[in-house]
């Protein structure tokens, strides 16, 4: 699947951008994001792809760092149902969901049709390089670049934090999935770019799990319906129980509640 540069650039014009909590999202739907990256690397020109949920949304709030990954992002995409509820109360909605454990999918099967290659970086030992071997089989004329699931605790020793990003940079890939989380994917992409002008970077969080079977993913109806953070916590709730149901939860409630206040203000304004 191939655009053009006009037609790449003409899906984000379309719409303006959505506001919330101070972060901008642009208002296009995954079929949208895999047509932009294809025409964004037929152009020569790479980018990066985040996907912010409400945890992410939160911290933006809270730190200059989180703020400045998102800005620098060419595309920012809601992944997370309360962002989609949020904008739709305040009365400029997002059209829909995209999560980056389903653009890994999309974007990869685009890769493969278009000749392009992909990098698998992130998870527990072991997890990229099934990751990849599902890939493969799913998408038989895939190029894969390669793979890479670092030690724990790599990007704290300087030694092996160079030789992971030479190891990435050397595969010179045209699409790489980063998968350790936020924010610290992002700070391995903001090292990589630089010198990998002309790639295309996605901060993945567990998706290279998800992909690699290593890690389920709720049901679809959880998914529609806004659950799936409970299907993370019944699955990681020592990890999960304090972000979940102690920071994001009350966040959420806010979110709603401002665009709900939003929403009543360009009423009282409009009579």
């Amino acid at each position: 699947m191939k655009v053009s540069q006009e037609t790449s650039e003409s899906l984000t014009q379309q719409r303006d951008p959505v506001t919330l909590a101070g972060v901008q999202f642009d208002p296009i739907l995954e079929k949208e994001v895999v047509e932009k990256v294809l025409g964004e690397l037929s152009a020569g020109r790479g980018g990066q792809i985040i996907t912010p949920n409400v945890d992410i949304l939160h911290r933006a709030m809270r730190s200059e760092e989180a703020r400045r990954h998102i800005a620098v992002s060419e595309i920012t995409v809601a992944d997370g149902k309360p962002l989609i509820w949020a904008s739709q109360i305040a009365g400029n909605a997002l059209p829909a969901r995209v999560a980056g454990s389903d653009l890994i999918w999309s974007l990869s099967e685009a890769m493969a049709g278009a000749g392009r290659s992909v990098y698998l970086l992130g998870g527990e030992p072991g997890t990229a390089e099934r990751a990849e071997q599902v890939l493969r089989e799913r998408f038989p004329s895939i190029k894969l670049a390669g793979h890479l699931s670092p030690s724990f605790g790599f990007d704290t020793r300087s030694d092996e934090y160079d030789a992971v990003c030479d190891e990435v940079v050397g595969a010179n890939p045209d699409m790489v999935f980063v998968g350790f989380g936020f924010p610290k994917q992002e700070r391995v992409i903001e090292r990589l770019r630089p010198r990998l002008p002309q790639t295309w970077f996605m901060g993945c969080g567990a998706a290279i799990g998800f992909v690699a079977g290593v890690h389920s993913r709720a049901p679809e109806w959880m998914q529609k319906s806004g659950l799936e953070w409970v299907h993370r916590l019944a699955g990681e709730p020592r990890r999960l129980v304090r972000r979940y149901l102690i920071d994001d939860a009350p966040f959420a409630l806010r979110l709603l509640g401002s665009a709900a206040a939003s929403r009543l203000k360009k009423k009282g304004d409009a009579r």
